[in-house]
């Protein structure tokens, strides 16, 4: 059987005598950058070799002001027992894990259920679909949206 482990490690005695394995040097070994007060060594560092993240090719293009959006199809909705359908009610029926820039309504599949959808975005067959359904299509303000 084993000792269970400690939930959190022991800090280093540093000073306490030749025997204790810390006295001297306090384990830092002799002179050199590492040996001084207030050493700092960024994460990342290779000791002068090119870092990994320098070595590696870079890729794509990171658009600055780039929009995500929680997407829900309307063969989703249609299973979805609810009159009325908004991004907090997905939230909380865990239908959607987060909003992003907000929700977004797309067309896929069919809706035979009457249903007030309330979404940021909605797509042009996605609204035609629940229009059909004898639904609404309610646009939301974007504002408060993170």
């Amino acid at each position: 059987m084993k000792a269970a482990r400690p939930e959190r490690k022991r800090r280093k005695r540093l000073g306490c005598g030749e025997a204790s394995g810390h006295g001297k040097t306090c384990t830092k070994g002799h002179k050199g950058q590492r040996a001084r007060a207030g050493f700092h060594m960024r994460p990342g560092f290779e000791g002068g070799q090119t870092p990994l993240y320098r070595r590696l090719p870079k890729r794509g293009f990171n658009q600055p002001r780039h929009r995500w959006y929680a997407v829900v199809n309307c063969d989703q909705l249609d299973k979805l027992a609810a009159k009325e359908i908004s991004p907090e009610w997905l939230l909380e029926h865990q239908v959607i894990k987060r909003l992003g820039n907000g929700l977004k309504i797309l067309g896929r599949g069919k809706l035979n259920q009457a249903v007030v959808v309330r979404a940021h975005r909605f797509s042009a067959q996605a609204k035609q679909a629940i229009e059909a359904a004898g639904g609404q299509a309610v646009v939301i303000d974007r504002s408060g949206v993170t």
